[in-house]
């Protein structure tokens, strides 16, 4: 039986939350990626979503920025509803969370400085010069000043990262997601990247959800790590209780031991014929 105190601090957990997934079904086409996915990422926190190949987790990320619409259940960003959402309550909200997509996507045709004003000039009405000190603030903040007027094809990988990483927190958002930061970078570029990312938690007050399958720098970050697998939720808890879970598959993911699944041959078969 719940008590009322109970349910009173439940109400108030909730309250904490930045990030509410309740039920989440995703489909495409016939075929099921997200099954039944529960999630909540609490204010303040730096939540780690991460799986193997297939699990699900890049889906889960299109679908929590509200790009693709879900088969069934709800999601709710900084207390809004994404469901039903009017556009120009979507556009509000987005003016709250930064996005940092996997390989950067900054646009080759400008210069770092030009993409890192590209969300000011969206959704502000600031002058030029106040923009481009918004934008070197920013650079500084990731350890990029000076570069403004570099074209994103004289930077490393790991500071086009970086430059990704100053254009998502331009407008100063209480939610940022990120998409395997550390893909394709070697192993110090990749601790520094860390770093950063926990010192803009401290300093910013953000809240910060990761996707990502690098099980160190997840282990270095995360107050929390979702393990997605097939669509479906492993564990969500802290790393400690992640490492230690006696579930098999979260140890195959955590060990790198490869996955053997037996052959039914009647879904086997099912497959190929398409039925």
């Amino acid at each position: 039986m719940v008590t009322p105190d109970a349910q009173e601090s439940d109400i108030a957990g909730r309250a904490e939350a930045v990030v509410e997934v309740q039920d989440l079904v995703a489909h495409y086409g016939r075929h099921k990626v997200l099954d039944g996915v529960n999630l909540s990422v609490e204010a303040g926190e730096i939540h780690i979503i991460m799986g193997g190949s297939g699990s699900g987790k890049s889906t889960l990320l299109r679908h929590l920025l509200g790009l693709r619409r879900v088969s069934s259940g709800r999601i709710r960003l900084l207390g809004q509803e994404l469901e039903g959402i009017h556009r120009q309550a979507l556009q509000e909200l987005r003016k709250q969370i930064g996005v940092s997509f996997q390989g950067g996507a900054l646009l080759s045709s400008m210069t770092v400085g030009e993409n890192v004003t590209l969300p000011l000039r969206e959704h502000t009405r600031l002058d030029e010069s106040t923009m481009a000190i918004m934008a070197r603030m920013k650079l500084e903040v990731v350890n990029l000043g000076g570069f403004e007027h570099f074209m994103p094809s004289q930077l490393s990988g790991g500071m086009t990262k970086r430059a990704a990483l100053a254009r998502a927190i331009v407008m100063d958002p209480k939610l940022l997601f990120f998409d395997e930061p550390s893909a394709g970078l070697d192993p110090v570029v990749s601790a520094e990247l860390d770093e950063l990312i926990l010192r803009l938690r401290e300093a910013m007050h953000m809240s910060i959800v990761v996707v990502t399958h690098e099980l160190e720098s997840a282990f270095r970050i995360a107050d929390r790590i979702t393990v997605l697998d097939s669509g479906r939720i492993l564990i969500s808890d802290t790393v400690e209780k992640v490492k230690s879970s006696p579930n098999p598959r979260v140890q195959d993911l955590l060990n790198r031991r490869p996955r053997v699944e037996e052959l039914d041959a009647d879904a086997y078969l099912a497959r190929l014929t398409g039925e």
